[in-house]
């Protein structure tokens, strides 16, 4: 045996796949409308020009070295800042918020630190990565298949069934990637769910806790607001760990600038193990960002015209295929919410190619598309769904809100073609 057995068992990033794919046909001069990668075009969504700057001048003052292991206090302050001002929650910067090269070393740090090989992890699908974090712990996923008409997002009756003995529950929203949130009396009833199981084991045993991944919180449109489980239950507090972080945003995924905050005792333990990945935040671009943060009247003028970009978009590719559905066509969306993301459906899975191909699967339907539409989704099997779902995750973070009005046309001629 070469390898490890974990690395032989272990699943690449199906995204990353299906991306590798679609610059290769690029390479060969393809014209591929990308609508994969939960990510922004620099060029289409630049960072704040405020953050930019700052970062600039943190290298010209040489703050190049190692960063505090738990984020450099000035950053870890205007968290809290933020966090209050934002959610109305309490944070101290001392010992309860982390600082992390981007969300990822977070939520692998939350798995290590709470959950054991062999304990049960609960989490919805489609979910990004908690299949793959569950893997590389050893950890036993319970996979909470979740239904359209509540926009994919899990209810209590779907995870009452599975609390008894988990060490955690992992929950996202907005949720990558289906765009779609909580309701307030939904996350609650949830909340009660987690507050019982505690209530429920013996003094000394491991609680049951509770990842809540916000990372796109600041990203919600219209009437939809955001809720966490601190807030609707403060109770919750001892148990919950918050994901956080500038990435989304403000469109700033290279800063690699993340934070997540909760209980002393489990930062602490995160602080630890991040610290042995050395997955810290640059110390200048930490810096940078805490100055940016300080600054509401920049964050906030940012972040109104981010939404309304983006919303754009989302409006534009949600009112194509209602249009397209509205013709007869087999397909759908889910109203956009929050996040860069919609949700799609593209039910010709059974149908037939021109040339006489037979479509067998959700990743079928998504390369016919690629060849024949010239543009890119990911299907929710790369989301820990089977094959034989047709829906599909559309990020519009690289691409304008006039190239997707151009995209609806070929995928209606795409699809008309199959029989």
């Amino acid at each position: 045996m070469s390898v490890s057995s974990l690395a032989q068992q272990l699943r690449g990033s199906e995204i990353i796949k299906i991306a590798a794919e679609i610059n290769e046909l690029k390479r060969q001069g393809e014209n591929i409308a990308n609508l994969t990668i939960g990510d922004f075009d620099s060029n289409i969504y630049p960072i704040p020009p405020q953050l930019k700057q700052n970062i600039v001048d943190a290298y010209s003052d040489n703050q190049t070295n190692y960063p505090a292991a738990d984020g450099m206090l000035p950053l870890r302050e205007s968290i809290a800042n933020f966090l209050k001002e934002r959610y109305d929650l309490e944070y101290a910067p001392a010992n309860e918020i982390l600082v992390s090269g981007g969300s990822r070393p977070l939520i692998y740090s939350i798995f290590l630190a709470v959950v054991n090989p062999g304990e049960k992890v609960v989490f919805p699908t489609p979910s990004w990565n908690n299949n793959h974090y569950c893997d590389l712990l050893a950890a036993d996923g319970v996979m909470l298949p979740t239904l359209p008409e509540n926009n994919f997002m899990p209810t209590a009756d779907e995870i009452r069934p599975h609390l008894k003995g988990a060490a955690l529950l992992a929950l996202c929203s907005p949720l990558n990637p289906t765009g779609t949130m909580f309701a307030k009396k939904d996350l609650e009833e949830i909340c009660d769910l987690v507050i019982a199981e505690n209530k429920s084991r013996a003094a000394g045993e491991k609680p049951l806790y509770l990842m809540y991944d916000q990372i796109y919180s600041q990203l919600t449109f219209g009437e939809h607001e955001h809720y966490n489980p601190v807030s609707l239950r403060p109770e919750l507090r001892d148990y919950t760990i918050f994901v956080d972080g500038g990435s989304k945003c403000f469109a700033a995924t290279g800063v690699r600038v993340g934070w997540g905050f909760g209980p002393a005792n489990i930062v602490n333990s995160m602080k630890a193990i991040v610290g042995h990945m050395g997955a810290w935040a640059p110390k200048a671009e930490q810096m940078a960002m805490g100055k940016f943060l300080s600054d509401v009247n920049a964050v906030d003028t940012f972040l109104e015209n981010l939404k309304s970009n983006v919303q754009a978009s989302l409006d534009a590719l949600y009112r194509g295929f209602q249009q397209l559905k509205a013709e007869g066509f087999n397909v759908d969306a889910i109203e956009p919410m929050g996040a860069i993301y919609l949700t799609i459906k593209v039910d010709y899975i059974g149908k037939t190619t021109p040339d006489g191909k037979l479509l067998e699967t959700a990743t079928d339907v998504n390369f016919y598309l690629i060849k024949n539409a010239g543009i890119a989704f990911v299907p929710f099997s790369a989301f820990g769904t089977g094959e034989d779902m047709a829906w599909f995750r559309a990020s519009v973070g690289t691409i304008t809100n006039e190239d997707i009005q151009h995209t609806i046309p070929r995928i209606k001629a795409a699809l008309a073609k199959l029989k």
